[in-house]
Order: structure tokens, then sequence, then C-alpha cells
């Protein structure tokens, strides 16, 4: 028997979010003091988690039960660091930021990706209000950690990023963004500025019902150990340049 007092406070902090053939749990806000260039800054964090081929939603009692048997550990789950009065303020900043293990914890500069996350982050604060969403499942583009392994080792033969996805037989890029943009119509009904130089992005915005108010362009961070990845990534992929590469 869980205990009544659990129950109240977690109820208190777990929203549902039905979609046409699945639920949506977001737990939070949760408070979350972040380093940022050696400033603390105050983000409200949440994560969520997708429940498939299930007619009612969980009480919070049996999705207890449900996390407690079904090994989250091994699952990816996304999550979203939200600034300022995110919900009621005119102008809300958002990133959809793919998972990144080598950019993002690491620090590689074979990509921009930790450029990009902590940048975004700071473009939010500076703008008083937005939110940046970490998502999971999309390591090299949707391939998976391994498989983006395998990839840096054709690339490291003279394939460029597109070439090597494909040579294992996936495509250049198979990133969903349904999850994050359900979450961002609960977390917020009114227009957001997109931080991004990817257009597909803008389009999963636009297809799946977000009111997008306006794009930021985040280019930087270019060195001789990603200059083909960044070239590649208007050449190959459409990404919008508004600044010079290396």
């Amino acid at each position: 028997m869980i205990n009544e007092k659990v129950l109240d406070v977690l109820t208190d902090k777990i929203n549902v979010i039905k979609a046409e053939n699945h639920f949506i749990y977001v737990v939070g806000p949760v408070r979350l003091p972040v380093n940022l260039d050696g400033e603390t800054k105050i983000f409200q964090w949440y994560s969520w988690l997708r429940s498939d081929n299930i007619k009612e939603a969980f009480s919070t009692e049996k999705l207890i039960q449900y996390i407690t048997t079904a090994d989250l550990a091994t699952m990816q789950q996304s999550s979203v660091l939200v600034y300022g009065d995110f919900k009621e303020s005119p102008e809300a900043l958002i990133r959809m930021h793919s998972i990144c293990h080598t950019g993002d914890i690491f620090g590689s500069k074979r990509c921009d990706c930790g450029f990009q996350l902590k940048q975004s982050m700071k473009l939010i604060v500076e703008s008083g209000s937005g939110a940046l969403f970490y998502l999971a499942n999309h390591e090299g583009r949707g391939i998976g950690l391994f498989s983006k392994a395998m990839a840096y080792v054709l690339q490291e033969n003279g394939f460029d990023t597109v070439e090597a996805n494909e040579e294992l037989g996936f495509a250049d890029d198979t990133r969903n963004y349904e999850e994050a943009i359900s979450v961002l119509k609960f977390l917020r009904s009114k227009p957001v500025v997109l931080i991004t130089n990817n257009p597909r992005k803008l389009e999963a915005l636009k297809s799946n019902g977000a009111f997008l108010s306006g794009r930021v362009p985040l280019w930087g961070d270019a060195s001789e150990f990603n200059e083909k990845y960044l070239q590649t990534k208007v050449m190959r992929s459409g990404h919008l340049s508004e600044e010079v590469l290396v």
C-alpha cells in the first residue's frame, strides 16, 4: 500500500495529456537551480513518460506501480527546462534540443550540440521566458548512440554525416517531435519563437498545431573539427545559414 501523503504530493505534480492513441504523463515542476557560466539561474524542470495502447490513464498509484516494474533506467525519457512565466508571458523562446551524448556531456567539438545547448539556455534566460526541451531517443538524429559511434568511424574515413547514416541503413534524420509538441501545448497556448537552423523543426511545430511566431538562428563554435559537419548541415540537410561557416 502506497503512503497516502506520497500519493497526495505526487498527484498534485502529475498531469496527463491524452493523445490520439496514447497518454503522456508529465511530472513537475521541480525547482532546478542551474549553473550557467558561474551564475545560478532558477529553472522549473519537468519530465514526461509516454504510455501506449491503454484505454484509460493510470491513477497516481497505478503509475507508481508501473514505474517500479518497467525498469525506466534502461529506457530514455525526455524533459523540459522552463524559465520565467512561460505560460503567460507575451513572448517566449523555445529550443527543441536532441540529446547528444558526445557533445552535451563530453564537450565534443565534432558537432555544435554542446554549444547550442548552453547558448539556448542563455538566450532563454536573457529573453526572460522560455523552455528548453531535451529530447531522448534523438541521438545521432535518431539512430542511437552505438550506431552513431559506427557513423563516426565512417566519417573518419571520408563519409559526411548524411552519407554515414545512409550507409548504415538509416535515413538522414528520423527524429520525431510529436510528444514534445504535445507537452509544449500543455505548458503554453500562446505563440513561441523557435531557436533553430533546421527547417524540419519549424515544419514539425506547424504541422502539429503549435503556434509559431518566429525563429532565432543559432550558429557558432565553428572550428577545424566540425567544418565538414556544419557544411553538410547546410548543403545536404537543408539547414538555414545566416552566417559564414568555417
